[in-house]
C-alpha cells in the first residue's frame, strides 16, 4: 500500500483536540508555553530563548520538508488555545509503520485528558486512513511518567533502546519502546478510546 501523510494538509479532531498541521500561523502561540524547563526536562533538548524557539520551529518544518515526519501544533478546544505539539515521526511507508512522538504541552494542559484525545486521533487517522500496520511510541527511561500514559493507551512496551539518542548535553540517553499493531486498534477503539469512538 502506497501512503503518502506528508502530501496533503491533515486536520485531526473530536470534541476535545484538534490538530493542525504545523506550519500554521498558531505556531507563534506555542511561544506562551514553550519556555517551562520541566517540559524540555526528558527531550533531549532544551528551549529557553527566543532563538532556541527558531530553531525549534526552523527544524521541525526542515524535517516535515524532507519526509522525516508530520508535526501537528495542539489545541485544547475547551479553551481554544495551543496546548503543545506533536507528530508522526520515523515514517516508514514501505514497511507501514510510523512513530507517535516528540509530544509535549504546556504544564496547565498536562493531566487534562487533552493527549489521549489526540493519541486517539493520532492512532485512529494513522491505522484506517494512512493504513500503518505498526505505531510506536518511546518515552525516555527515567520518565515513568510518560511511560505509564503511553500504558494507559493499551500499548505494549517492547523493550529499551540504549544509548538510543544523544541529548543537547552530549550525554546518551536510554528510551523505552511501545507499540500497537493493526491487529489490536479495534479492540482498543472501543475500550481504552471508547469516548472518542
Amino acid at each position: 500500500m502506497e501512503i503518502t501523510p506528508l502530501d496533503s494538509k491533515i486536520i485531526l479532531e473530536n470534541s476535545r483536540v484538534l490538530l493542525l498541521p504545523f506550519e500554521s500561523e498558531r505556531k507563534s502561540e506555542l511561544k506562551r508555553i514553550i519556555f517551562d524547563h520541566d517540559i524540555w526536562h526528558y527531550m533531549g533538548i532544551k528551549i529557553e530563548t527566543e532563538s532556541d524557539f527558531d530553531y525549534y520551529v526552523d527544524e521541525t518544518l526542515e524535517s516535515k520538508k524532507q519526509g522525516v515526519c508530520y508535526p501537528f501544533i495542539i489545541v485544547d478546544k475547551q479553551t481554544n488555545e495551543v496546548a503543545g505539539s506533536t507528530r508522526f515521526g520515523n515514517i516508514n511507508q514501505k514497511s507501514e509503520k510510523c512513530e507517535i512522538g516528540w509530544t509535549w504541552y504546556g504544564t496547565q494542559f498536562q493531566g487534562t485528558g487533552l493527549n489521549k484525545a489526540a493519541k486517539y486521533e493520532l492512532l485512529n487517522f494513522g491505522f484506517e486512513t494512512l493504513g500503518f500496520r505498526r505505531i510506536q511510541l518511546s518515552a525516555d527511561l527515567e520518565n515513568i511518567r510518560s511511560q505509564k500514559a503511553i500504558e494507559k493507551l493499551g500499548a505494549r512496551r517492547e523493550g529499551v533502546f540504549r544509548n538510543n539518542y544523544i541529548d543537547s548535553d552530549g550525554i546518551s540517553k536510554d528510551d523505552v519502546y511501545f507499540s500497537i499493531i493493526k491487529e489490536e486498534w479495534s479492540q482498543l477503539k472501543s475500550t481504552v478510546f471508547f469516548e472518542f469512538y
